[in-house]
């Protein structure tokens, strides 16, 4: 998945320093991130190519002991090879490692960008210098980077795996049951309620697979295999899905599992079956 990155270390303990000349320089606009992909590979800005070295640096995290620092864009380097590219595209690409980087720092770029005012009283919100976090010198209020609980199902009966595909996103893949907990909800009920409310199903013998932070959504993803209790026919919601069908092992597409939760899940039950 894009979080295994292993021989390299990602380290996001809160730490403030000043960069150095080959650290990495973070622009983002969005949910994109100011790349060059010239060569095929990610390629970002270093801080020795910046136009300007003066502005709020903002350390994110590092990767391998080379530090990342989001960067106001007016210094962004005048290099026409570099564009902003979406981290739904950058998260495919190579080398693995800076793949991973980039997104989460199109994640933090975005929550920084989006929560500059308190939410409670309106004043203008101020960086901690202990963590990461922002506080509302006027009441203090303290806001940290959100992340969502949310589950990824794969509901089996015998050799057949539910498969779905989301509403409104074209031909698309095959993906599996997912959705966000609701307030006052164990992990578990959500993992019942999402499978009812989407196909109808009940399910039983819940057993956790794994988890996986997803940028994109801000979410921490919980996978959980379960099996079917009781009638297999789908009621499908239409508003959500656009597909919801038993898929025999032996019939099931192989996915690419480089990157998501989902595409690793399908693929297992492909090879292994269920638990």
């Amino acid at each position: 998945m894009i979080q295994e990155i292993s021989p390299s270390v990602f380290d996001n303990r809160f730490e403030e320093r000043p960069p150095e000349p080959d650290s990495y320089a973070v622009f983002v606009r969005g949910r994109a991130l100011l790349a060059d992909l010239s060569a095929g590979d990610i390629r970002l800005p270093l801080f020795s190519e910046l136009t300007a070295a003066a502005g709020e640096f903002i350390r994110l995290f590092s990767v391998d002991g080379r530090d990342f620092y989001l960067c106001v864009e007016s210094c962004a380097p005048e290099d026409s090879r570099f564009g902003y590219v979406p981290a739904r595209e950058l998260m495919w690409m190579e080398p693995r490692p800076l793949a991973f980087a980039s997104v989460v720092a199109c994640q933090l770029g975005e929550w920084y960008a989006c929560n500059r005012f308190c939410g409670r009283c309106g004043a203008g919100l101020e960086r901690s210098r202990r963590e990461r976090m922002l506080l509302c010198p006027a009441c203090g209020n303290a806001i940290y980077p959100k992340i969502s609980p949310a589950v990824i199902v794969a509901v089996f009966d015998g050799d057949r795996l539910l498969l779905t595909k989301y509403a409104g996103r074209g031909e698309g893949s095959y993906a599996l049951v997912a959705g966000f907990a609701e307030i006052g909800e164990t992990i578990e009920d959500t993992v019942r309620r999402e499978v009812f409310e989407e196909t109808g199903l009940r399910v039983k013998d819940l057993r956790f697979y794994k988890s996986q932070p997803w940028p994109l959504s801000d979410s921490l993803l919980m996978g959980f295999w379960c099996r079917l209790d009781g009638p297999d026919k789908i009621t499908m919601d239409e508003t959500e899905l656009a597909v919801a069908e038993w898929v025999r092992r032996c019939d099931i597409p192989e996915r690419d599992g480089r990157v998501s939760l989902t595409g690793e899940m399908i693929n297992y039950f492909k090879e292994h079956g269920g638990y």
